[in-house]
């Protein structure tokens, strides 16, 4: 009898999947062309009013009316940051995001998740196929999301 199991993954760009048949393993990598730029907005600083196109802080923003957590990042807490260093770097990461959406035509992606425990919807924002997140990571004002909260005012 031939059995075969087959563990899907979904990556940015594609699928990998494992297939395990009879002791023999391989990987096929279905991949897909980036997403279309197509995305596009004036975006400013939120406020206290409505929100609709504007940036609340360095991973976190509104683009027609629904708040979008860039999902392959964190960056320094703002509200309220922890120490200084983590204010001065969280105020750089948020002028450098809103610099980025406004820069032209960008597209979202989404990953496993959909949205995080608040409502906010999870995406991995990009322009020609960069990640605004990975810009962020190898500019210092970002890393690289794994899960967890770590302290800012220790680096």
């Amino acid at each position: 009898m031939h059995r075969s199991i087959r563990v899907a993954v979904v990556v940015v760009g594609g699928v990998l999947c494992f297939e395990r048949t009879g002791g023999l393993d391989r990987t096929v990598a279905l991949t897909s062309a980036p997403a279309e730029d197509t995305l596009s907005a004036s975006f400013s600083i939120c406020g206290e009013d409505r929100r609709m196109n504007c940036v609340v802080d360095g991973d976190t923003f509104w683009f027609k009316g629904e708040k979008i957590r860039i999902a392959d990042i964190d960056t320094p807490e703002l509200s309220p940051p922890r120490c200084t260093a983590e204010r001065v770097k969280g105020e750089a990461a948020k002028a450098r995001i809103l610099v980025l959406l406004n820069a032209g035509p960008f597209s979202m992606s989404t990953g496993l998740r959909d949205e995080d425990r608040y409502g906010r919807k999870l995406r991995t924002v990009s322009r020609k196929g960069q990640s605004f997140g990975e810009i962020l990571v190898g500019e210092g004002l970002a890393r690289r999301w794994d899960g967890a909260r770590r302290s800012w005012c220790d680096s």
